[in-house]
């Protein structure tokens, strides 16, 4: 399954060891992903918003028990719980766009198919996003110790806090994008493990620095609109990204050298 893109300029240098070959790309890209990935939802309406109902629930569900009990132990249970169904219902995403690529009439039952069969690569790959919210959580606990609730601190205080906080979660966001920007797409599309596809995605967002800021950016723009919209945004925002996150992936990485799974 191969598709020319005309945004990408194929890269002349041999693939890593266990890494898919990644494309040079324009800082305009990420754009054009977007608009294929519009282009998704106002093919598949009914199935790409049913999915974005289901992802906005679970946010939804998240941030209400986290605000209502305010127990760190429900929270990252809640949030953990998130890591290991938010990749089956993104797989499901990655699955319409891969049908509508095809040509075919999007068929929900393909898309909880593809979810079930890369349960056990899903499994692992949550299982590390697990532990870098964990490392990610500990690290927002360690910031409170020096900055506690009950003291008076002054405007410069509250703004080291800020600072420091803000720069451990910029760190943890782009580990995290870094590792799933282009792993779970490949995940779906070809027999491949979580490990190399994690590398796959490492190694291609470093070839792309410049275009993957972009996305990124554009990706947190697009979560705070959902957020300032009450999470109703969320119901089409999701979908949005799920859908323009497979383009990026065929836009950007050449996996041709490992098989596809046969998907329908």
């Amino acid at each position: 399954m191969s598709v020319e893109q005309p945004n990408a300029q194929e890269s002349n240098e041999k693939p890593l060891p266990f890494v898919a070959k990644s494309r040079t790309l324009r800082i305009s890209a990420p754009i054009g992903w977007l608009r294929q990935g519009m282009d998704d939802i106002k093919k598949a309406p009914a199935l790409s918003l049913t999915y974005g109902v289901m992802m906005t629930l679970l946010s939804v569900l998240i941030a209400f028990s986290s605000w209502k009990y305010g127990a760190l132990g429900l929270y990252l249970g809640m949030a953990s719980g998130f890591l290991l169904i938010g990749p089956v219902l993104a797989i499901g995403l990655y699955s319409l766009s891969c049908q509508l690529e095809q040509g075919r009439r999007p068929v929900f039952r393909y898309c909880i198919r593809e979810g079930g069969s890369h349960i056990r690569d899903m499994l692992i790959f949550s299982f590390i996003l697990l532990i870098v919210f964990l490392i990610w959580a500990r690290a927002a606990t360690a910031v409170h110790i020096f900055f506690p609730e009950n003291a008076e601190h002054s405007l410069a205080d509250l703004a080291l806090f800020l600072g420091i906080g803000s720069v451990i979660g910029a760190i943890f966001s782009i580990v995290v994008f870094t590792a799933s920007a282009f792993s779970l797409p490949m995940l779906m599309d070809r027999k491949t493990d979580a490990i190399t596809a994690v590398i796959t995605s490492i190694n291609a967002v470093l070839r792309n620095k410049l275009t993957m800021l972009v996305w990124a950016i554009i990706i947190v723009s697009l979560v705070a609109i959902g957020f300032l919209t009450l999470f109703l945004g969320f119901i089409v925002l999701l979908p949005l990204i799920g859908h323009a996150t497979w383009h990026a992936y065929r836009e950007t990485i050449d996996a041709s050298e490992w098989p596809e799974n046969k998907k329908y």
